[in-house]
């Protein structure tokens, strides 16, 4: 396993734009991670990372002209990357084997999805497990207000706060799994 050890800011840049990573190499965060790099400019981009003392990442799912594979991740760790964020648990099998940091994304959409994250978090032991989405009542209050049809919340909604916080965001119905839910009255 991957040492990680270098953790001390509790905020990671997570990179789409140039402005975006301009303002990372500028900020206190220890991670930055590259969400759509591709072949032509990660080098330098791993270099101006580095030299604001940061550790680079590159989310493999997304990075163009480089092979999802394991010359794809060779590659990468020979351009100085320091770890790899993916959902596939066999790139991050890969990328251990090469001594590089991982990190697995997981979408926790319900709870069948928290049940097979834990499966594959067995087989790939990842160093770092990524859970998306963090928050999401501020989307459903977003959401709701652009469409013109009732919106119903689900997945991994298990307390009557939650249901509540869902409604109060603007969902029409919440839905879910615990029984002990269904008789709610929520007015």
């Amino acid at each position: 396993m991957a040492e990680v050890n270098f953790i001390r800011h509790k905020i990671a840049a997570a990179i789409r734009t140039e402005k975006d990573f301009s303002a990372a190499l500028r900020s206190e965060v220890d991670m930055v991670f590259l969400l759509h790099s591709n072949i032509m400019t990660l080098t330098p981009s791993i270099r101006e990372i580095h030299s604001a003392g940061k550790k680079a990442f590159v989310h493999v799912d997304f990075a163009e002209g480089i092979g999802k594979d394991r010359a794809g991740l060779e590659y990468l760790k020979k351009q100085g990357v320091d770890g790899i964020c993916t959902t596939r648990t066999n790139l991050v099998k890969i990328a251990k084997d090469l001594g590089m940091i991982t990190v697995q994304r997981f979408f926790m959409i319900d709870s069948h999805s928290v049940g097979t994250s834990l499966d594959s978090i067995k087989i790939s032991r990842p160093d770092i497990v990524e859970i998306m989405p963090a928050i999401v009542t501020k989307k459903i209050s977003e959401f709701s207000s652009l469409v013109q049809v009732p919106v119903i919340a689900g997945g991994l909604v298990e307390t009557k706060e939650e249901v509540k916080a869902a409604l109060e965001a603007g969902a029409s119905v919440v839905s879910t799994g615990e029984t002990g839910l269904w008789t709610l009255n929520i007015d």
